[in-house]
Parts: structure tokens; sequence; C-alpha cells
């Protein structure tokens, strides 16, 4: 059966049976109709812990970072431990292009898969309406009279699809563009606020452009802050949904992990903290991008940390990662390695799961586990895409073994460092190049807000995923290589600095065999083709 249709005969449970689950009242769940509802339960004390799930660099069609956190969610569960589940919500520009649905696969999946994948509760949608009104109100000021004196606009429009006509756009006055949804300052904010009074203070301290003394504009300026609160109201509380084992998951909140920080809110976070004694939850892509801004950029806040990391390959892209392309696993173990090292420097509690494909060769397996007992990795399969909980049993008695120490866990870098620091720590010590070049107008950017004092921000680098490096074609564990550094923005009301290196842009585009030419609904009204 296609994903699909699995998904489509999951025996599913009344959402207030998986409320229960958590101690979660009906009182405090927004039914959208009998398989999801949203949260409006509040934190208590947090005592659950954290298990973070990254991968190495990906193929162009995923690993399985989400089929190996579900499959460990419904084994802990099997284990009779109580778990909770936290995930991004899939944007429908991947969707609709290359990858795809993003809810897991085979028996290891969130349901119901079709409405997660498509407009689910509508919060991309209010995200998109929010970012979009602001967008609107600056051009209305401008245009009735410009009492702000904005001179240069910089905040963008956005849509949740592919759509590369949209990257240079004219609105009469202006060039502009409009970048997907989830890379959005928007998206952003709502996935870093803690409760509604911290995201109306976030939306107030967007910078939407500068005046003609080169000062800073903002939303708040505009008096539009709690419009935009409000337009985001229901979107701000979690979704509850279940595995197709009747796990509890919460979906909140959808930003890449490529030009994003890749994380589901930190409210979601929380919640589950709070709820379950096991919070499992996935950083976007591989680990020198989702995992290091959950490291840097998410656990700032002072009660997220992990507690161990799962680190996820597969024979495939370790293949894939063969410089010679010859699809020499020994060749592509460098990219393992290289993701291997980087953790350690932040984590001490690390698991290596291979996401077992079932013509995978035993003996490449071997090669795996003996390259991780000998750097004194843990390792472990999971055949969850085929087997649903019971095959990450292992895995899972991994984790609760490993979760018994200490984890010596440290940031990448000192808040307090200079940008220029920040980003070269991050460039040579994660993704391990030589060198680091600017060009001139960033070299302006950094020095402006250096000099405004936006120094002690943490960086959100947006750059390929397919490589450590910044191409894509540089495979395995490249070095002397050079980091380009081609723009750099301030998202003041998301918190952070986003540092685009090479050619990545936050508006992609759809490949030449889009993924909705399979899509479709038939005479009895179900949905097929997402996958």
């Amino acid at each position: 059966m296609t994903d699909i249709e699995i998904a489509r005969s999951a025996n599913k449970l009344d959402i207030k049976e998986i409320a229960k689950k958590l101690n979660i009242s009906s009182d405090n769940l927004i039914l959208y109709g009998n398989d999801k509802a949203k949260i409006k339960a509040t934190n208590n004390a947090l005592n659950g812990k954290i298990i973070l799930v990254t991968a190495i660099n990906p193929t162009p069609y995923g690993e399985g970072k989400t089929t190996v956190s579900i499959g460990l969610g419904d084994a802990l569960n099997k284990l009779g431990k109580n778990v909770c589940i936290t995930l991004r919500q899939p944007s429908m520009g991947p969707v609709f292009g290359m990858k795809g649905g993003a809810t897991g696969g085979g028996y290891s999946q969130v349901v119901p898969m079709e409405d997660i994948n498509l407009h689910f509760t509508g919060d991309i949608h209010a995200i998109s309406e929010a970012n979009n009104l602001l967008a609107s109100a600056i051009d209305n000021h401008i245009y009735n009279g410009n009492s702000l004196d904005i001179k240069k606009v910089v905040f963008k429009r956005c849509l949740d699809v592919n759509d590369r006509a949209l990257r240079n756009i004219d609105l009469g006055s202006r060039r502009d563009s409009f970048c997907i949804t989830a890379a959005s300052e928007v998206m952003a904010i709502l996935c870093l606020a803690e409760d509604l009074a911290d995201l109306e203070r976030r939306l107030s301290n967007i910078v939407i452009g500068y005046n003609s003394k080169n000062e800073f504009v903002y939303a708040k300026d505009l008096n539009i802050e709690k419009a935009l609160t409000v337009i985001l109201k229901d979107a701000f509380y979690p979704n509850l949904v279940q595995t197709l084992e009747n796990t509890p998951v919460i979906i909140h909140g959808g930003p890449f992990a490529n030009i994003a920080h890749g994380c589901n809110s930190i409210k979601a976070t929380k919640l589950a903290k709070s709820l379950s004694d096991y919070v499992i939850t996935e950083a976007g892509f591989g680990a020198d991008l989702g995992a290091e801004k959950f490291i840097d950029i998410k656990c700032r806040n002072k009660d997220i940390k992990p507690d161990c990391i799962v680190l996820v390959a597969t024979i495939k892209a370790l293949k894939y990662n063969d410089i010679t392309k010859n699809n020499n696993i020994e060749n592509g173990l460098s990219n393992l390695e290289a993701h291997i090292n980087n953790l350690k420097k932040t984590n001490s509690n690390i698991i290596v799961c291979l996401n077992k494909y079932s013509d995978d060769n035993i003996s490449d397996i071997t090669l795996v586990e003996n390259f991780c007992r000998k750097r004194q990795i843990l390792f472990t399969l999971s055949t969850a895409y085929t087997d649903g909980g019971s095959g990450a049993i292992d895995l899972a008695n991994k984790v609760l073994d490993i979760l018994k120490n200490e984890n010596d866990f440290k940031y990448y870098y000192d808040i307090n460092d200079s940008i220029i620091d920040k980003i070269e720590k991050l460039s040579k010590n994660v993704y391990n190049a030589k060198d680091v070049v600017y060009t001139e107008e960033v070299k302006q950017k950094i020095d402006y807000l250096e000099k405004n004092n936006l120094t002690n921000l943490p960086i959100c680098v947006a750059k390929t995923q397919y490589s450590l490096s910044d191409d894509k074609n540089k495979l395995g564990y490249p070095n002397n290589h050079t980091m380009h550094i081609n723009d750099i923005r301030l998202y003041n009301g998301a918190g952070f600095i986003t540092v685009f290196m090479g050619d990545i842009i936050d508006m992609p585009g759809l490949p030449k065999k889009p993924n909705y030419e399979k899509i479709g609904i038939d005479i009895n009204n179900n949905i097929y083709g997402i996958n």
C-alpha cells in the first residue's frame, strides 16, 4: 500500500482520547473534527526529557528523520513510557513540488496525513495573512503621506507555494520579492514566542525599513502589532494529532531549516515537556543546519536543551556522499564522521540510527556499525517504516539507556561574540571551511548592526542542505573550501540575524516534474498522490 492508503486505513482514536493520554481535559481543546484539535492548556512543570532527531546531509529526497522520530515515539509508547512527539507542519511548497508529504512514511506516520500536509488547522495561512497585512500597511502608509519617512522597505510579502516568478516583482515604486511563508520572519516569531504577550512584542519589533536618516522603522510605528496578534491568536495554539499507533503528536510551526531556523515552536516543545516524560522532536535537514540552529537559536531559551541526540543516516545517503560518484559507502562515511564530530562539540549523548531500507546490503550495514563502534558511538537500526514502533524498539532502549547519563551540553559560540566571530566559528568549526569571504554590501550591513548594538543575537545560516559547504556539489566531508557570505538580514522580531551563504534563496521554485502532477481526488472523494 502507498503511504496515503496506509494512513487512510489507520484505526484512529477520537482526539479527546489522545488528549487524555497527556492529561489534557476537553475544556482545553478546540476541536477540528474528531481527529485533530488545538490545545489551549498552559505549561506546568517542565520535567520531560528532550530527544532531538537530526541527520547527515540528505539526498534530494529526504532520509527519514520524521519516520524515525515517529517510530521512536511509538516504540517508547509500546514500552509503556509517557511520550509526546513534537513536529513541524509541512509547507505546501514542497508538498506540491519535489518532496511530497512530510508526515513520516509507511507504518510510521502521523494522521490525518492529508490534512496535515495541506491546510490542516489554517496556521500557515494565518501566518501568511498576518505577514501580508503588515506588507500592505507599509505601502499604504507610504501612499498616504509617509509620515514615518520610510525610504527603504526591507519587509517582504510571503506565500506558501514554490514560485520562482515571485523572486523579482515590480511594485511600481520599487522592485521587491516574495519569500515562502516557511522562511518568513512572522513564521519564526510564532515559533519562538513564549506567549501571546511575547508574540505581540516580537511582532512590534520587526524592522520594516529605514528612514532618510538610515534609522530603523519598526512595525510598531504603524500601530499594527495588536491586529497582527489577533490574526495569529488561534494559530498560536499548538495542534494535537496522533500516530498510526495512537501516540500523541503535537505539530506546530513549519520553518525550513535551510533558509530558516528549522524547529517546531517553543510553545509546543515546552507544552510537551510539561505533559510527558519523553519529548521527541526533530530539526530539519542535516545536523549542520537543523541541529545547529536548534542548539544555538532555540536552546538559548533557558528551559530547552536536548538530553540526547539521534543522528539518522541511510545507506543511500552515505553512498550519495561518495565524492568519487561510485556509490562507495566507505567514502561516503566521511559525511557521517563530519556530523558526529560536530555534534560531539555540543553534546555527549549521541546515537547513530540507520534508517533501514528493504534492499540495504548487510555488509554495508556492518561497515556503518563498525565505523560507529570504533568511535565509541552507539549504533542501532530502525525498520519503523515497515514495522512501525516495533521496528524502533532497540533505538528506544538505547535512548532510555543513554538518558541515564548527564549530557555535556554546549553552544557552538558565545552569544556575545561579534557577528563576524559567530559566522567564522560556524564556518570553520561546523562547515569545516578554511576561509570566509564577504561582499562589500554585507560588510556595510554588519558595521551598521554593530553600530546599533545588535551583535548579541544568534546567527541563522541560510545555505544548501546537501553539503556542509555552501556548494551543493561538495559532498562528503569537504575541506579547504571558502564560505561565501552574500547577504545578511536582521530579523529583529524573531531575535536573530540571517546570513545567506552561497546561492541560497528564500523563494524556492518548482522542479521540472512537480509532485502536483501525481496529486488528485477520486470518485470516492479520497485524495491520492501525497506520499
